[in-house]
């Protein structure tokens, strides 16, 4: 096994005081939160941050899930496990019920919203949720805090809009979707995803991982949800709109095969609700 080229382990006191230290020790430093997909990625040398700021230490203050005026308010350092048993209504069951396809329970116990979606990865479900469901990701900065709509945060592989010392603190779900539904193909359970597919009947909105270099939504396909037509047609319109990749999981025209499968699927199961 692989180890992690050597790096400075510091641990932040409050959000002001990580931002602060991040900025101060440059690009060779790197934020951890539950470090489930940046310590993989360390130990492969994939990654050689000369510094990491731990923010395990912000759980009080980044940890959270809250229902106001209709919409859900998730603090970043939520773990994808709190989230799986939290008592959320039917309107944001989606988010708890998706959390069953987040690799296997220790990571799910470790692993954090704000760190997915930090991270940027094409097939991770919170990435695709924020697609779906029209997320405001709220980060903060030398500069203070902004708004950060879902469909401008990611850039292609494992990229963001994040500035390098702006830290991701709440994402906020502005509405309701009772009729979403997100699933997925691995070739094993709890692997990364071939492909996934999500949902919401009541939006009319159609997004896919695993088919580029970043969670997309398929306008194509939800032109045929709100014009009245099958979820066949929905899910055939897709698979004509994108351009998967090859790879060892898969060629292209497999991915194609499993998005018209999984999004049938993924509709008559919202259809249901």
């Amino acid at each position: 096994m692989m180890k992690p080229a050597p790096f400075t382990y510091h641990r932040a006191r409050d959000v002001a005081g990580a931002i602060s230290l991040l900025a101060e020790l440059g690009e060779d430093a790197k934020y951890i939160a539950g470090g489930q997909s940046l310590v993989a990625m360390m130990n492969f040398r994939l990654a050689r941050p000369a510094h990491l700021v731990d923010l395990t230490g912000l759980r009080g203050e980044l940890a959270y899930l809250r229902e106001e005026d209709g919409a859900l308010r998730v603090g970043a350092l939520t773990t994808h496990h709190e989230v799986e048993r939290a008592p959320l209504g039917p309107g944001f069951a989606v988010l708890r019920e998706a959390m069953e396809w987040v690799g296997h329970l220790p990571i799910r116990t470790r692993g954090t919203v704000g760190g997915s979606l930090a991270h940027g990865d094409a097939t991770a479900e919170w990435c695709m949720l924020a697609l779906l469901l029209g997320a405001e990701v709220v980060v903060q900065g030398a500069g203070g805090r902004r708004r950060v709509p879902a469909e401008e945060l990611f850039l292609g592989f494992y990229s963001t809009t994040l500035a390098p010392e702006e830290l991701i603190v709440e994402v906020v779900f502005p509405r309701p979707a009772p009729r979403a539904v997100l699933t997925e193909h691995a070739e094993r359970r709890g692997d990364f995803a071939t492909v996934a597919a999500a949902v919401d009947l009541d939006a009319h909105r159609v997004v896919l991982g695993g088919v580029g270099p970043a969670p997309l939504r398929v306008p194509e396909a939800e032109a045929v949800l709100a014009g009245g037509g099958t979820f066949a047609e929905c899910a055939a319109a897709a698979a004509a709109a994108i351009d998967p990749p090859s790879d060892g999981n898969g060629s292209s025209a497999y991915r194609r095969v499993l998005t018209r499968t999984l999004l049938v699927r993924a509709c008559e199961e919202a259809m249901t609700r």
